[in-house]
């Protein structure tokens, strides 16, 4: 059967982690757009509120610091209290240490597995049974060029991402046959104040980022935003284990 509007997300939750800005709230503008009741999450509430006025279609705000793990289950069971069922989750909070090896310490990359891989493992697990419950879910994870590029100066980094590659394959093995989806998505060079503060006052770098993309351009958030509404969405009812690349062909580029 063919569905009238098989990307709408209506009367779905969508939890975003790390949405007041950048590719997060990008995906929190389609989902809402979509027609998601969509919460923002982070570490600043205040943010997350500034944002969610922003967004509007009844957007909701909620503190989380995703590296209080032992906080994590309170959280859950709020968020299920107060909207009845999480019905998307967007892994998508993170930080980022760029150092050579020999300045790297074991903290800062220790830093970042527990940010991005620890702190995502937590708050799946904890929505997972309610998702079980319902026979009903999408769990997305934000994973990176850096999944499947090597880049220097960012092993910290480099190795959380490549992590969300096995944690979307095993459990996608293990979820998808409670009806619960599992993917992610690895972003290319995307068009966000991050990439011009690094690329604008560096020309060699922003040639060499754009003579590997064939459509030779940077991508805009709302391309990653889209993505995620297609991964949440039925028209990919039978899409799990998968890592979509939205890169401008960058990946495999020459």
């Amino acid at each position: 059967m063919v569905l009238a509007n098989p990307f709408s997300l209506a009367g779905k939750t969508a939890l975003i982690t790390g949405g007041a800005s950048g590719l997060g709230f990008a995906m929190a503008e389609c989902m809402a757009a979509s027609g998601a009741q969509v919460i923002i999450a982070s570490r600043r509430l205040h943010l997350c509120e500034e944002a969610a006025v922003r967004l509007g279609h009844g957007a909701a705000a909620r503190q989380l610091d995703i590296n209080d793990t032992a906080a994590i289950p309170d959280f859950a069971d709020g968020l299920l209290r107060d909207f009845g069922h999480i019905d998307i989750l967007c892994n998508n909070a993170g930080n980022h240490c760029k150092k050579p090896i020999e300045e790297m310490t074991v903290e800062d990359f220790t830093s970042v597995l527990r940010t991005h891989v620890v702190g995502s493992f937590a708050l799946t697990k904890a929505l997972v049974p309610a998702m079980k419950a319902r026979k009903s879910g999408n769990i997305q994870f934000t994973a990176s060029m850096t999944s499947f590029l090597g880049q220097p100066y960012v092993t910290g980094y480099a190795a959380a991402k490549s992590a969300f590659l096995g944690m979307i394959h095993g459990l996608a093995t293990e979820l998808s046959p409670c009806g619960i989806r599992v993917n992610g998505i690895a972003p290319g060079w995307i068009e966000t104040p991050m990439l011009h503060q690094a690329v604008d006052n560096d020309p060699p770098r922003k040639a060499k980022i754009l003579g590997r993309t064939p459509m030779q351009k940077f991508g805009k958030p709302e391309d990653i935003g889209w993505a995620s509404v297609y991964l949440a969405s039925e028209a990919a009812s039978f899409v799990t284990g998968q890592v979509l690349v939205v890169d401008g062909g960058a990946l495999y580029g020459f």
